[in-house]
């Protein structure tokens, strides 16, 4: 998917929605329990249900490869399900991956060829090289690490550096590797007061946003700073959709919290037009 056809996808329906997927076997309701892949058919369940709400989805590797040779059998299931949404949806791996550059290419390989994701989660801490092997494939996406909505992001992404701090420069430099249609940055919801910041330091790139609904961040005030002419902004929400229930209804619970979130986004589209 490039970036026209994010754009277009985000004026379709109406959305800035990213549903996190990170299915933890232990939360999921206990009828599902029974059945040969209890992941894969809960995250069927809340695909379904939100589908026609959310442009994006992104499951957390951690929560699949803890489940050893099944947890990734199940995330293959989940993408090869999704494939059938292939024009629906953009899919990201949120794996924070990032090594010398020939480990890099392995895995660029796995999250685009294998699982054949639209982009991955990278981290940037050592440099160019390990960036650029995901940024070769064709119309797929870096969503480099910026500013990160942990409470621990404040050890090092916060120094100043002379001129500026750490993640302004990563931001800044990092657009020298690869343009608005092949990069992105996550940025933490939980840091509101950066967004002016963050959006000048990038006026034209997607930013990933974490850290609304369970974490707490205020998603008027991520809209009203963050968004451009194109949107520019993929609004992530988990867990407070996912486990909005563990009853036989999860799904459909799951689709309220995620129709609230929705809805909540809707005073912020007009201003949106697709590239």
């Amino acid at each position: 998917m490039n970036y026209q056809q994010l754009t277009q996808l985000i004026c379709h329906k109406k959305s800035l929605l990213c549903v996190g997927l990170d299915t933890d076997l232990q939360l999921l309701p206990p009828h599902l329990l029974q059945t040969t892949d209890p992941v894969f058919e809960f995250n069927k369940a809340i695909i379904d249900a939100t589908i026609d709400l959310a442009v994006a989805y992104k499951p957390n590797l951690a929560f699949y490869e803890s489940m050893g040779l099944s947890g990734l059998r199940s995330l293959e299931r989940t993408m090869e399900y999704l494939q059938n949404f292939k024009s629906e949806v953009f899919t990201i791996a949120d794996a924070k991956r990032g090594d010398i550059g020939n480990t890099s290419k392995m895995y660029a390989k796995t999250f685009f060829e294998w699982l054949k994701f639209d982009s991955v989660t990278v981290a940037p801490y050592m440099g160019e090289d390990s960036v650029t092997p995901f940024l070769e494939y064709k119309d797929k996406w870096v969503i480099l690490l910026g500013l990160t909505s942990n409470k621990g992001s404040s050890d090092f992404q916060f120094l100043n550096t002379g001129s500026r701090k750490l993640y302004e420069e990563v931001i800044t430099k990092a657009q020298q590797w690869g343009s608005k249609n092949q990069l992105m940055f996550v940025a933490g919801a939980t840091h509101p007061e950066e967004f002016k910041n963050l959006r000048a330091l990038a006026p034209d790139y997607f930013y990933l946003v974490p850290g609304v609904g369970a974490q707490g961040g205020d998603l008027n005030k991520i809209c009203e700073n963050g968004l451009n002419a194109n949107g520019g902004l993929l609004i992530n929400s988990a867990r407070q959709i996912i486990y909005a229930s563990k009853g036989k209804n999860f799904a459909e619970e799951a689709r309220k919290q995620a129709l609230l979130m929705h809805e909540s986004l809707q005073r912020f589209m007009p201003s949106i037009s697709a590239a």
